[in-house]
């Protein structure tokens, strides 16, 4: 069973939520800038089934790793899912939603992290 630190976690999720075509999938590192989460992942579908679909897939596959989230809001409609892994925390929105919130301006300051 590999060991993940926050970076590799965060990685990992937007790797895994760009494999059920999530798009705009970006990587911000709140460090020293909140206490909330080390790193924000957000990424978007085109629809709730996608929502639900990236959501599930990120859940499933972290599971594999014995990474289990402290929880997870908004799969119900999936319009703006939120996956708390601790120090990672991924948002996956639904393409309207992300356009209406722009969560990802309220950090313009955090850098990005290249998805490897």
């Amino acid at each position: 069973m590999a060991h993940f630190d926050s970076k590799e976690k965060a990685i990992k999720a937007a790797i895994v939520a760009n494999e059920k075509k999530a798009y705009d999938t970006l990587i911000l590192e709140l460090k020293g800038l909140t206490v909330i989460a080390d790193y924000f992942v957000i990424c978007s579908g085109e629809s709730t089934t996608q929502v639900k679909a990236i959501s599930a897939h990120i859940e499933s596959e972290f599971k594999k790793h014995a990474i289990r989230p402290l929880s997870i809001e908004g799969s119900g409609y999936a319009h703006w899912v939120l996956m708390d892994y601790g120090e990672v925390i991924v948002h996956v929105f639904e393409k309207e939603t992300r356009e209406y919130y722009k969560l990802e301006k309220f950090w313009l300051d955090a850098p990005r992290i290249a998805i490897v």
